[in-house]
């Protein structure tokens, strides 16, 4: 598992099969010896000493499950325990101090990612999805109702019986790829970016369109490079909101760089010295690197480690 990205390899069966057993969940959210994260303001609950999620059971949140606040189920543990994560944001908006300060505090997960064990990323990251989207899909997209949630939070149907439509969370798929040519390879900055950090190119696949045909458009849009031979290396979930990010190198057929100036702010060639340069911790190089947790960081390094 060394190799999973951040916000993948989660330790969880996501035991999809008793989504849809009512009378399994009830008793799972009633058995003090399960668990459950809540988020407020999109935020996770970690331990005081942030080395872990804050789990809490059942008894500790009795008063929020009772008011009927979004609840989903994430999976279960080795031992069988059933797992939740509780969205109390509505319950304690009116709320002047943070809930649950004694057992830890709620933070950002992107700040807090890095300093995580492995696969709480993942877990935190799936609550997170999963509750954003039921919070943004209250309405029917067939006919405007009120949805309401089924399958522990996997599922909204729509209330109005003539129209019943269900509506799934989706996973937005997005290309995230690094041109390369010879020892070369291209990297971009937007303007939202801290000064001198770069990142590799990337952009949403488009309906009727395959990875690498996206990874083709997307470098020639943004930096005017055309790009033939196209390879996988790896995947990522992005929970913000809901995002798989497709790792891929491309091979650069010409070098004269174009930005489209929407996008990028800037683009150039960095050569592989360099790149080794800063990830042994130069600052003298006019590059910075996004942070380790970030797939883009990942396929720098991969490419600035290649022979």
């Amino acid at each position: 598992m060394s190799d999973v990205h951040t916000f993948a390899g989660g330790p969880l069966d996501r035991a999809s099969h008793l989504r849809t057993n009512s009378e399994w969940l009830s008793t799972q959210l009633a058995d003090p010896a399960s668990r459950i994260v809540p988020l407020w303001k999109q935020q996770p609950l970690v331990t005081r000493r942030r080395d872990g999620i804050g789990w809490l059971s059942p008894v500790d949140l009795a008063d929020y499950l009772s008011s009927g606040v979004p609840t989903i189920f994430l999976g279960n543990d080795n031992d069988g325990i059933a797992h939740f994560a509780i969205d109390i944001t509505v319950f304690e908006e009116a709320n002047k101090s943070e809930p649950f300060i004694q057992v830890g505090r709620f933070m950002d997960l992107r700040s807090i990612a890095l300093q995580l064990p492995l696969g709480d990323p993942s877990t935190l990251g799936t609550a997170k999805a999963i509750l954003d989207w039921n919070a943004r899909h209250g309405f029917c997209a067939v006919c405007g109702n009120k949805t309401e949630m089924r399958d522990a939070g996997y599922m909204r149907k729509c209330s109005d019986d003539t129209c019943n439509a269900e509506h799934f969370p989706r996973t937005d798929p997005v290309v995230i790829m690094l041109a390369v040519r010879g020892d070369q390879c291209l990297v971009g900055r937007q303007a939202m970016f801290p000064q001198h950090m770069y990142s590799c190119l990337a952009g949403f696949v488009e309906p009727g369109e395959n990875i690498e045909e996206a990874v083709r458009r997307e470098i020639m849009e943004e930096a005017g490079i055309k790009v033939g031979d196209v390879s996988y290396h790896s995947t990522q979930p992005w929970p913000w909101p809901s995002s798989l990010m497709i790792g891929c190198f491309a091979e650069a057929e010409s070098e004269e760089i174009t930005i489209d100036g929407l996008e990028l702010e800037e683009a150039r060639w960095v050569s592989r010295s360099v790149l080794r340069d800063v990830l042994n911790g130069a600052t003298d190089q006019g590059v910075l690197l996004p942070p380790p947790m970030a797939i883009g960081f990942q396929l720098i390094k991969a490419f600035a480690e290649m022979d």
